[in-house]
């Protein structure tokens, strides 16, 4: 399975366990070919450095850029792309996540955001939470 998982997803997975954990390991065992454009990758790195995160990093042992740089050679790239904003987007902040997804011709849009999984369908990609990103994957969540 070819997919983009969001921002929020990748925060989830890479600093705490649970279902967005148990995607980051499909993507590092080579079971999910992982897409990203520079501006979603950009747009990671610079959550995770904000000051929230880091009592978390801390406590992992990690820096931002440890933590990016060792999920960053997992990265099948695509090239940056402007996409025409869909009706159906309700934040305008998610097009990068919508155009990566486009650009890098993927099987399904990971997301944990609410305004991205209400649009269900992107130019016949689905957009799927990460449980049944899983499921559809046989992967336990747990």
């Amino acid at each position: 399975m070819k997919l983009v998982a969001d921002t929020n997803t990748l925060i989830s997975g890479s600093l705490w366990n649970g279902p967005a954990a148990r995607l980051l390991d499909a993507i590092r065992a080579g079971q999910v070919v992982f897409v990203q454009s520079p501006l979603l990758w950009a747009e990671f790195v610079e959550v995770l450095s904000r000051p929230k995160f880091s009592a978390r990093l801390r406590l992992l042992g990690f820096t931002p850029t440890m933590l990016a740089d060792g999920l960053r050679q997992y990265v099948a790239w695509t090239a940056a792309t402007t996409i025409p904003l869909p009706a159906a987007l309700r934040d305008p902040k998610d097009i990068i996540v919508l155009a990566a997804a486009a650009a890098g011709k993927v099987d399904a849009i990971v997301s944990g955001d609410h305004d991205l999984l209400s649009m269900k369908l992107f130019e016949n990609i689905p957009i799927l939470a990460v449980r049944e990103t899983l499921a559809s994957l046989g992967i336990p969540a747990e």
